[in-house]
């Protein structure tokens, strides 16, 4: 059970009694198909109710709420993990049962009992299609569409004793279509005559989910006030004198619920916490008001007035500062009716097409961005949502340095808690309404050329979804739908809808024709009204992903590509000609013990590596794979295999790990690529995509399991906002930095290391400024010139502010001369660097923290005299703890007696459980790093931080593999 922070007195186990705020009904539901149910709806809830005890009894079952009916059936092993290896082709597809076969009842109890003039809501944030509710043999509907929130007032039927019983019979979408043999973007298309997710029916990235997610998808809650209920606030936040001043605009709908008016006494607080969890209240505002009987008001505060608040940014341009606004209303004769609370970001977010690139070109409090981040479908292809699970998927795109996700058209309205972890990481969301282009009218076949058949549905989803949403300072702009714009009259009401404020609208920095500086007394004039009541005002409106700034602008279908690349291609001008691509995906292949964890053996057959006549290679996967959707590592014609270039994959470790090397190689080109070209042809990227709703083997940082990818850390190293980075295809090394700083007296060193252990080739570049939002080429990297360069080699660059020698940035590459491969890195191998690691552990509850100190302890001839040019002693600053003393840290050693660079480095966290069966997965996920799949040269050393949460009554130990340490070592077990 969840409980809000409203007040509440007494609530335990889904009982509340005599008090006010919301309980969250998500525990002790059962369900059963419809069709094997023999009461109706008022008898489940007067006289034949089922038992919500275990075990139930047939035809009901433990019910996932929220959740949805394929869900519960997994849940209840009544149909096999349609997300491991071709367990999807067992289960039933809604096509060939129809939709009865999906229709289910849903039932629980709770405990409520009113005091005299409160009330009780029934609230439904999510029902995927429609539904019929009964409470306490009470009828009530509630009308189809999947993005509506419901909420019924039940005070009436709450029995006198406090305990309730709720029924609800659930009903799918109207068109769940078929899938044609081919699979297919969309399958049919049919379910976009519906207002749902679309991805339901498959696309070529997930296989079809066979109930298309019918159930009672999101929270279900009670809500307890007084007469008078507060609904739908809306907070803005204008700025003046270079955002020194500042102004919270609040709108609220008051309704009064009983008989007679209410004088009201409504209340605004701001707060924000200070060191130690203390509270500091900036303002507060009292106004008084009187609401007719069975009336709602709109009332708008008077304006809030800040001095230089702490305002919001978004990842990597500061810190997400977050003010608790809490509205609450008292009622004469009643006291405290209800109240509502929002963290709340002060910031403004703006956008236009850049003169320069074409683009669009996003700022955050007056400040350019350049937006580096990800396309997100869904956490789940069953909706199986959780806080703790959005946190993590949050948290990991802040770690790889992303600042901007992107919900796809064609999957949810994201739901309060990703918005919430949004605003706390400080990732920027563009939110796509339920339209893609496969679906509406672009497709093969074409189908849908008018969207969803109920237009007025569609809009009435849309605009609850924006009151829902709109308060979130992560929300950066709403699109209209994927690679498609809505059909005009609901593109036309959405433009209308979501108009901006005067205040919003952007002034061109060219002296072109523009809205003029608004003054604090114009922002909330009568012609404009307060911008609180707007229904959004704040954020721009863009019809559809392929418009206005994102690809060509004009809607052609110009995002992509979606394959393995040659990494150089990245970096050239050519490779993409439009100024901000919102797709361009490739490869993810996830870790081996993540395709053992998920597929049975006959899916642990690596690819047939077909040799074609043009000298290029082709993959063919095996059955279960193609079924994951996997992407090639080659593309016959243009691309080699990027595999084979290290030499012949033998099994499915050696094939996972290559694939790693790929994936981070691939990664940070794209990335690096783009950043090359900042503000000179490029104003942001958006990977396609991010992350897997299932266990797909495409596109992916990391994987269903939550296990990253080298690709997440590929992407983390090339996002820094303060970066070195080697241009793939000049060879130029270049100092990006995309932060507002001027950075003055910064130094670059690079150097060359071969398989040897040797430094062949170091190079300095001091005393340079780094002005902000630019990149700027050093110098070139020459080595590969040289009459005597090795075929394969490493290259390290650390970008150093000499003023107090940090490293504000570490990049290490592995590159072979033009033409070449890594084959010579197979040998490579076979030799064993000597490590030191070093390991600090702090331990709270469940909570696990580590500092693992490693060290590479292999001495070359350049590494031993500090007098040579090569000598890295003057910049080097490794954080050594105490060398061979414990005093409380643990000191291990990998031993080894060959001299070279440790390579690709990858911890990761096991249950040392000794029982658990041969190739059980015994890792322990999510785990948060500081870096994985790093390397070090020769003296070199790094600080790894590690944190992961461990169930109950397992101890964790802690596991490192590398390309030199293929068998893996233990190097901690927490006692």
């Amino acid at each position: 059970m969840v409980v809000s922070h409203l007040r509440v007195r007494d609530m335990v186990n889904n009982v509340m009694k005599e008090a006010q705020g919301k309980m969250i009904l998500d525990s002790e539901w059962v369900a059963a198909r419809s069709t094997e149910v023999q009461f109706s709806g008022i008898q489940l809830t007067t006289t034949n109710p089922p038992s919500t005890a275990a075990p139930t009894s047939p035809p009901w079952m433990h019910a996932l709420v929220p959740g949805t009916v394929l869900g519960t059936l997994v849940k209840n092993k009544v149909v096999p993990d349609p997300f491991y290896g071709l367990g999807n082709e067992a289960i039933l597809d809604i096509a060939d049962s129809g939709r009865d076969y999906y229709t289910f009842w849903f039932f629980t109890t709770f405990q409520c009992k009113l005091s005299v003039n409160q009330k009780c809501d029934l609230n439904f944030r999510g029902i995927n299609y429609s539904a019929d509710v009964y409470l306490n043999g009470h009828k009530m509907v509630l009308p189809k569409g999947m993005f509506r929130r419901h909420s019924l007032d039940v005070t009436g039927i709450l029995n006198p004793d406090g305990s309730n019983l709720l029924a609800v019979l659930v009903h799918p979408p109207d068109h769940p279509g078929t899938i044609p043999p081919q699979g297919g973007q969309g399958g049919d298309h049919e379910i976009g005559k519906d207002v749902a997710t679309q991805y339901v029916e498959g696309w070529d990235w997930i296989a079809p989910i066979r109930d298309r997610n019918t159930g009672i998808w999101d929270e279900v809650s009670i809500s307890i006030t007084g007469p008078v209920k507060i609904t739908d606030p809306h907070l803005v936040s204008s700025f003046f004198d270079n955002y020194k001043r500042v102004y919270l605009h609040a709108t609220t709908e008051v309704e009064n619920r009983s008989s007679s008016a209410a004088e009201c006494s409504l209340k605004i607080q701001v707060t924000t916490e200070l060191e130690g969890s203390v509270q500091l209240v900036e303002k507060l505002q009292t106004q008084m008001l009187s609401v007719p009987p069975k009336s709602r008001v709109q009332f708008t505060f008077p304006e809030l007035f800040f001095y230089k608040p702490n305002l919001w940014w978004p990842n990597g341009m500061g810190k997400q500062n977050l003010y608790d606004v809490v509205i609450s209303i008292d009622v004469e004769g009643f006291g405290e009716s209800d109240t509502w609370s929002h963290l709340f970001g002060f910031r403004k977010i703006e956008s236009h097409i850049d003169d320069a690139t074409g683009g669009r070109l996003f700022k955050v409090n007056g400040e350019p961005i350049f937006i580096r981040g990800g396309n997100w479908i869904l956490s789940d292809g069953l909706l199986r949502l959780s806080k703790k699970r959005y946190e993590t998927e949050i948290k990991f795109h802040a770690d790889m340095n992303f600042n901007m996700i992107r919900c796809w058209g064609g999957g949810l309205a994201e739901r309060p808690e990703f918005y919430h972890y949004c605003d706390y990481y400080g990732i920027l969301v563009w939110q796509e309404f339920w339209i893609t282009g496969d679906v509406d009218g672009r497709g093969i076949p074409v189908s849908n050329p008018n969207g969803p058949l109920d237009h007025d549905l569609f809009l009435f989803c849309a605009r609850d979804t924006i009151k829902l949403l709109r308060n979130h300072a992560s929300l950066a702009l709403w699109v209209g739908g994927n690679e498609q714009i809505p059909p005009k009259d609901i593109n036309a009401a959405l433009k209308s809808d979501l108009k901006l404020h005067p205040f919003f609208k952007h002034v061109n920095e060219n002296g072109k024709p523009g809205v003029v500086e608004l003054t604090p007394s114009s922002a909330t004039t009568n012609s404009s009204g307060d911008p609180s009541q707007y229904l959004d005002g704040t954020r721009i409106y863009i019809e559809g992903s392929l418009w206005d700034g994102f690809a060509d602008g004009e809607g052609n279908f110009t995002d992509g590509p979606y394959e393995i690349q040659n990494p150089e291609d990245f970096f050239k001008d050519s490779f993409y000609k439009y100024a901000f691509n919102p797709e361009v995906g490739s490869v993810g292949m996830p870790v081996a013990a993540t395709i053992r964890a998920t597929m049975p053996p006959e899916g642990w057959q690596i690819p047939l590596f077909n040799e074609l006549s043009n000298g290029y290679v082709e993959e063919v996967p095996n059955p279960i794979w193609k079924y994951h959707k996997y992407i090639p590592y080659s593309k016959p014609t243009m691309v080699h295999d990027q595999i084979q270039l290290y030499g012949i994959a033998k099994d499915l470790d050696d094939f996972c790990f290559k694939a790693q090397l790929v994936n981070y190689i691939q990664y940070r080109a794209l990335l690096e690529g783009w950043t090359s070209r900042m503000w000179r042809k490029c104003t942001g990227v958006l990977i396609w995509k991010t992350q897997n709703p299932w266990t797909g083997l495409r596109g992916q940082f990391y994987d269903h399991l939550l296990d990253q990818t080298a690709g997440f850390y590929g992407c983390r190293c090339a996002a820094e906002p303060i970066h070195v980075q080697l241009n793939l295809d000049t060879y130029f090394i270049e100092a990006v930095n995309t932060t507002s700083e001027r950075l003055s007296n910064m130094a670059i060193e690079a150097s060359v290391w071969d398989l040897d252990g040797m430094c062949p080739y170091y190079k300095v570049h001091e005393s340079f400024t780094m002005l902000p939002k630019t990149v700027t080429p050093i110098f070139e990297m020459d080595y590969p010139k040289l009459e005597n360069a090795k075929p394969v080699y490493f290259l390290l660059l650390k970008l150093y502010d000499k003023s107090d020698n940090r490293v504000l940035s570490r990049n290490l590459y592995w590159l072979h001369l033009p033409g070449g491969d890594y084959k010579l890195l197979e040998p490579y191998r076979k030799k064993k660097i000597p490590l030191k690691i070093t390991s600090e552990i702090f331990v709270k509850g469940s909570t696990y923290r580590f500092k693992m100190h490693v060290e590479n302890i292999s001495k070359g001839p350049n590494t031993e005299n500090s007098s040579t040019e090569h000598e890295l002693g003057w910049f080097k600053r490794l954080h050594r703890c105490i060398g061979g003393k414990n005093n409380g840290l643990k000191v291990s050693e990998i031993k080894g007696n060959g001299i070279g660079v440790a390579f690709f480095l990858q911890f990761s966290v096991h249950s040392s459980n000794k029982d658990h069966k041969e190739g059980e997965d015994t890792r322990i996920l999510p785990v948060h790093y500081s870096d994985n799949y790093f390397s070090l040269v020769p003296g070199e050393a790094m600080t790894v931080k590690i944190c992961f949460e461990v169930p109950e009554g397992v101890t964790p130990r802690i596991t490192l593999q590398g390309w030199n340490y293929s068998e893996g070592h233990t190097v901690l077990e927490a006692l």
